[in-house]
């Protein structure tokens, strides 16, 4: 009985979630979406220490960070790696009055990790990201974003 109700249970779950999925598969579009990954010349801490200092440079701000290295440490993994969410108050302001959608995209999330000895530093553009918005506005300053993004990670390359 118990697993006959479990049955029903998995079979309706898969029917719900291939119903929502065909719903929204107009705008699933992000999935298809590629990050921007470029090599630091410095390593993992200079990487952030880079990182920082560029973000500040460049009129933007760490409004947030998540270590995750450390908490991936309670499994068991060792590893660096290290989220920055970065933005500028003002730039969110423009974006949220127009769509408070862009909350999902903005601050944008950049993320360091160190693979074979080497660090390496990745974000998606806030561009490919909101495209299908079809919200003029923040489109424009998702693209502005794009290029900060890529001045600032451009540095933190050479």
């Amino acid at each position: 009985m118990k697993r006959s109700k479990l049955r029903f249970q998995a079979m309706l779950l898969v029917a719900i979630m291939f119903v929502g999925l065909a719903g929204v598969s107009g705008t699933l579009q992000a999935q298809s979406v590629k990050p921007v990954t470029v090599q630091s010349s410095k390593d993992f801490n200079g990487t952030i220490s880079a990182l920082k200092k560029a973000v500040s440079g460049g009129g933007m701000m760490v409004l947030a960070e998540i270590n995750q290295g450390k908490i991936l440490e309670m499994t068991g993994l060792k590893i660096n790696a290290h989220s920055f969410f970065i933005g500028n108050p003002n730039m969110g302001k423009k974006a949220f009055s127009a769509d408070p959608a862009v909350g999902v995209v903005i601050p944008v999330r950049v993320n360091l990790y160190e693979k074979g000895g080497k660090t390496y530093i990745n974000y998606f553009k806030p561009s490919d990201l909101l495209a299908g918005s079809g919200n003029q506005q923040t489109l424009m300053i998702a693209k502005m974003l794009d290029n900060k993004l890529g001045k600032m990670v451009n540095m933190l390359s050479k």
